[in-house]
């Protein structure tokens, strides 16, 4: 069954849009047609989270409520879920919980990012009981203030510590839930004045619609594609979503072995990957902000091939494999041969990416760093990952690679080939870290200039050495 309307859900009514705008964002539909004036614009990015609502998700007879940025969200990703704005949020005369603890402490000054802060607190008041400063940073990461401070939000934040989370959408879930079943399992395809959106259910209505529109954008968490619209004021004729096909979110451990679906979000990821490789989960905290981890993927990182992409050197290093979808078969390539020059892969028209598999060796040592400007939702300036396997002090097996330092992420081969059979020693590292002007030449821009990035790239590989050494974790926030 296909539908040209999105469905979705507002203060338990479904609300109907016949052949909505595919570039329209869900932000300007609040503000435009919605005449909600809460959600404010602040970016237009997904940085600032000025524009943070929050979606109610099925998943197995239970709602997941997610922050997401609406400045940076089409339209037609609504369809299936629950919206719930910040003029929501209060119960008749009486205030929500989160909104009488921003008030209490006093969490607002000229207001601007309030909206933003309470949605985010809303969330995370929803999924988590238990609130300490693990949970508060992390749902405050995306959330930016420049005049009240952070304190008194914080202190907003832990005031809602076991809190009963009794309010009006607990007491109608049943009823949203009956709704939701309602509007779930049905393919989109959208024609709104020539611009194209299509939400297929199954990889093979998926593959037929990409066979026919093969120059259409594969649309997944969309935190890179919506710029297109967004600050590059570009149309975007066909999109493709990949949200709805369930069969490209899973997550499976098969013996030494993880795959990864297309469209499990990074979130879901990040909380997996804690119990295999806590390095990469350290560095998925980091990662842009909670709105984005819920809706970006690994594999919308993989594909965009962006050269400051956080995942990648990673997963370089971990020697991960790419499964890409094509008409008639998969293909497997090695994620060090996948990208072939700035932001181009070997995807090719009609393709797509259908899982990332990331082999594990319990034997080697992994270690990753990430060093931005800002410690939160923040781009890199470099990002280090380095894997070893060490036999009797010496080096069998290393795997090196950086972000931000080549036009895509890329393996240190003059490192490793220099490391490979060395004894693991200070003056191993020392001799071979001199190398990294054979493996790279970093441009200067914005973020950081070539020398700073080779000298920190340098010193990242360094501090690796130390912390295996001593067999201690330097942090540094």
């Amino acid at each position: 069954m296909v539908s040209d309307t999105i469905q979705f859900i507002l203060n338990n009514k479904i609300i109907k849009i016949k052949n909505p705008n595919p570039n329209k964002t869900i932000l300007n539909y609040i503000r435009n047609n919605l005449k909600m004036m809460g959600t404010k614009e602040g970016c237009a990015e997904g940085g600032c989270g000025a524009c943070t609502i929050v979606l109610g998700e099925l998943n197995k007879n239970k709602i997941v409520y997610k922050a997401i940025n609406a400045c940076i969200s089409f339209l037609p990703i609504l369809n299936g879920k629950q919206l719930i704005l910040v003029e929501d949020l209060n119960n008749g005369n009486k205030l929500h919980p989160v909104q009488e603890a921003m008030i209490k402490y006093h969490g607002s000054q000229c207001g601007f990012c309030t909206p933003g802060f309470t949605m985010s607190l809303f969330s995370m008041h929803k999924n988590n009981r238990s609130i300490n400063n693990e949970v508060v940073d992390e749902a405050l990461s995306g959330n930016l203030c420049r005049c009240t401070g952070y304190r008194p939000i914080i202190d907003a934040a832990k005031s809602l510590n076991n809190k009963n989370d009794q309010d009006q959408f607990k007491q109608k879930q049943n009823k949203t839930i009956k709704l939701l079943k309602r509007i779930k399992s049905i393919d989109i395809e959208i024609n709104n004045s020539g611009k194209k959106f299509f939400a297929p259910k199954t990889i093979t209505n998926l593959k037929k619609i990409l066979n026919k529109y093969p120059d259409a954008k594969i649309l997944s968490g969309g935190t890179d594609l919506s710029l297109e619209v967004t600050k590059f004021r570009k149309e975007i004729k066909t999109i493709i979503s990949l949200n709805s096909v369930e069969k490209l979110n899973f997550i499976k451990k098969n013996k030494n072995l993880l795959e990864i679906g297309a469209t499990t979000s990074l979130l879901e990821f990040q909380n997996f990957i804690k119990n295999y490789f806590l390095d990469f989960h350290d560095i998925l905290k980091r990662y842009g902000s909670l709105q984005i981890r819920n809706v970006g993927t690994i594999a919308g990182n993989i594909a965009t091939a962006s050269p400051i992409g956080d995942t990648l050197p990673l997963l370089l290093t971990l020697d991960a494999k790419i499964v890409v979808q094509g008409k008639n078969q998969k293909k497997i390539f090695s994620l060090s041969e996948f990208f072939i020059s700035y932001r181009k892969t070997k995807l090719k028209k009609g393709e797509f990416i259908y899982s990332i598999k990331i082999p594990i060796n319990k034997d080697n040592i992994f270690k990753a760093y990430k060093i931005s400007k800002r410690f939160d939702d923040d781009i890199s300036s470099v990002c280090g990952s380095f894997s070893f396997l060490i036999k009797k002090n010496k080096i069998t097996k290393a795997a090196i690679a950086y972000g931000g330092m080549s036009a895509i992420p890329k393996r240190a081969s003059a490192i490793e080939k220099k490391l490979v059979n060395s004894e693991f020693t200070e003056n191993s590292f020392s001799n071979a870290v001199d190398l990294i002007n054979k493996d790279f030449s970093p441009l200067d821009d914005m973020r950081a200039s070539s020398e700073y990035r080779l000298a920190v790239a340098k010193n990242l590989l360094l501090k690796a050495f130390y912390e295996i050494k001593n067999k201690q974790t330097i942090r540094i926030n």
